[in-house]
C-alpha cells in the first residue's frame, strides 16, 4: 500500500520545492506522514484514502519545517513570533512605516518584553563564514570582517558581556542597557518604567553584582 501511494508524497512535495531543505529529507518526512496515514486509516471514514492521506503528509512536513531549527525555540515563543509577523505586516500597511515594539505589543495585547524575546529568539543565526553583503570588490566573510574591525580580545569581551547580560532578568537588563548603553539617568528610567528612582538604584546594584559574578 505504501509503494502504491508514493505518488501522493511526490505530489505534496511540489508545494515545498522552494524551501531550503534537501528534497530527499522532505521526501523521507513525507513518507513518514504516508505511513502514519496508512496506520490510522479506517474504511468507516467513508472517504478516499488519498483524501485522508494528503493532509497528514502535508502536516508531517510542516511540523518538520516548523520544529527543525538549528536553535531550538519553545513552541509558545514560535507562536508569538507568528502573531508578531502578522502584526508587523498590518501595522506596516496601516502606518506606512515600520512599527515599533510598543505598537506591536499594544495591537497584540502582549508585554513588550515578550515581543522582544520572540523576535530575538526566532532570528536566523549568522555563520562566521557567511559572505557579508556590500560593494567591496573582495567578498569578506563575517569572520574576516570581525578580524578587520576589532581585535580578538575585544570580540571575546563583548561575547562575555552579552552572556552576562543574558543572565539578568528582563527588568535588570533593561536598567543596565539604559544606564550604560543608552546613557539614561536613573530618574528617566524610573519614569519610563513607572517605579521610583530608589527601586532603579537597587535593581542596578543587584544587576551589576550578578554580572560581576558571571564575568569572574
Amino acid at each position: 500500500m505504501f509503494e502504491n501511494n508514493l505518488g501522493l508524497v511526490y505530489m505534496v512535495l511540489e508545494r515545498f520545492k522552494n524551501t531550503s531543505y534537501d528534497y530527499e529529507d522532505l521526501f523521507q518526512v513525507g513518507s513518514i506522514g504516508l505511513l502514519k496515514a496508512i496506520d490510522k486509516f479506517d474504511f468507516s471514514f467513508n472517504v478516499r484514502f488519498s483524501t485522508y492521506a494528503v493532509p497528514m503528509i502535508i502536516g508531517e512536513i510542516k511540523k518538520f519545517l516548523r520544529d527543525d531549527g538549528i536553535l531550538k525555540v519553545q513552541r509558545g515563543v514560535k507562536e508569538n513570533y507568528s502573531r508578531i509577523r502578522w502584526a508587523q505586516e498590518k501595522l506596516r500597511s496601516d502606518l506606512g512605516r515600520e512599527p515599533v515594539i510598543n505598537e506591536i505589543a499594544s495591537l497584540l495585547e502582549m508585554d513588550r518584553e515578550d515581543v522582544v524575546v520572540a523576535i530575538e529568539a526566532c532570528q536566523a543565526p549568522a555563520y562566521i563564514h557567511d559572505i557579508m553583503p556590500g560593494d567591496d570588490k573582495e567578498q569578506l566573510s563575517l569572520i574576516d570582517k570581525l578580524a578587520n574591525d576589532e581585535t580578538t580580545g575585544s570580540i571575546l569581551e563583548k561575547m562575555a558581556l552579552r552572556e552576562a547580560l543574558e543572565k539578568l532578568s528582563v527588568r535588570e537588563r533593561e536598567v543596565i542597557i539604559g544606564r550604560f548603553f543608552k546613557d539614561e539617568t536613573q530618574s528617566s528610567i524610573a519614569e519610563r518604567l513607572g517605579v521610583s528612582q530608589v527601586q532603579i538604584s537597587r535593581i542596578e546594584k543587584a544587576a551589576i553584582q550578578k554580572m560581576r559574578g558571571v564575568l569572574n
